[in-house]
């Protein structure tokens, strides 16, 4: 394994880069920036859950200061649209409030909640799946499987801090609802999306980001909250699956992956990689897994993923905003360009990689 010193300061460089994110120019085609770091997105609230991690690692109080001025400037400017994707910075909310105890949080996590729950804002479709609606789009009759992080994630967690049972109770039928819509079982894989209108899963692509929602949620989810063992069991066979999957998909001269997975014509893609290593270290420190199965995997990728990191700690190789595709040919043709998910999930990897289980 890489040594510390170096680990940490990739992870510093990585980290002051995403604070300091801007477009430069490049044409986005969403309402809301997923660039810029100083909007209120579902890329930023993936960035601000990787800072977060970070910070509890080191403790450095200048990046919880950093956190706590980021919620209050955002929050203070009002949020254009609540929908699944900005949901996505409540999560780190959650553990800020338990942080900090400002009951301003808590009554923006209550009402974001009862947004969800209570006034069911949240369009249901389907068997009642969380529609992935977006900002600027409905998305009538479409699920896809980032929705587990963007939205069910943080479900969960306002269910614990709010002691509501039936937050956790809807948030694992969630979960289970789009295994069933969106696993393939030959694979172990899960495809990016399924319409209940088209009734079937588009292009049936293994897209690599799709995939690494669920192997961080998972992960997320065990060590935080009490499950049902029979729940807990069903998710981490599920689980297992996928990284066995993984495993046999990575690429052999990097450990890393393709942005579609069991394509390797597709170009090698930085955040599912990053997202996968983590989410298997993870497993393995958790007991999950077994090390001796998976070090070797470990050691070659988190060696690798060090190449894609420029001198000003710029994440490379990290795919746009993806919305579902028809064939694979459209998932190739997504522009790489630096993103603060790009830069978040290389910072989750980087902080448990110099955890002193892995040293």
């Amino acid at each position: 394994m890489i040594d510390i010193k170096t680990m940490e300061e990739r992870l510093n460089l990585v980290s002051e880069k995403m604070m300091a994110l801007k477009n430069n120019g490049m044409k986005e085609v969403y309402p809301i920036s997923l660039i810029d770091f100083n909007c209120w997105e579902w890329p930023q609230g993936v960035g601000i859950f990787g800072l977060y991690k970070y910070y509890e690692v080191s403790q450095k109080k200048e990046i919880l200061d950093y956190i706590e001025n980021w919620f209050d400037s955002r929050i203070k400017e009002g949020i254009l649209e609540r929908n699944v994707n900005t949901t996505s910075p409540m999560l780190t909310l959650t553990y800020l409030y338990e942080k900090t105890r400002k009951p301003e949080y808590l009554t923006f996590i209550k009402d974001w909640s009862d947004w969800i729950m209570k006034d069911k804002k949240l369009i249901r479709t389907g068997d009642g799946c969380f529609q992935h609606m977006i900002t600027g789009s409905a998305n009538d009759h479409e699920i896809l499987i980032d929705t587990l992080f963007m939205t069910v994630l943080f479900l969960t967690r306002a269910g614990k801090l709010l002691e509501r049972k039936d937050y956790v109770d809807e948030a694992n039928y969630q979960i289970l609802s789009h295994i069933k819509y969106l696993l393939n079982k030959e694979e172990g894989l899960f495809y990016h999306g399924f319409n209940f209108q088209r009734n079937d899963n588009y292009g049936k692509v293994l897209w690599g980001r799709g995939n690494c929602w669920y192997t961080i949620v998972i992960m997320e989810l065990l060590e935080d909250i009490d499950l049902d063992e029979g729940i807990k069991r069903y998710f981490l066979s599920v689980y297992e699956n996928q990284v066995k999957a993984l495993k046999r998909y990575a690429d052999p001269e990097s450990g890393l992956w393709h942005t579609i997975i069991n394509d390797e014509s597709s170009y090698l893609e930085l955040s599912c990689s990053a997202a996968f290593l983590y989410g298997i270290m993870k497993g393995v420190r958790l007991g999950i897994l077994k090390r001796e199965e998976y070090q070797e995997l470990i050691e070659l990728g988190t060696k690798h993923l060090m190449d894609y990191i420029e001198e000003d700690g710029t994440v490379q190789n990290v795919s746009y905003g993806t919305p579902i595709g028809l064939d694979g040919e459209f998932y190739k043709t997504i522009p790489c360009c630096p993103m603060t998910y790009g830069q978040a999930l290389m910072i989750l990897v980087l902080q448990e990689a110099m955890l002193p289980y892995w040293h």
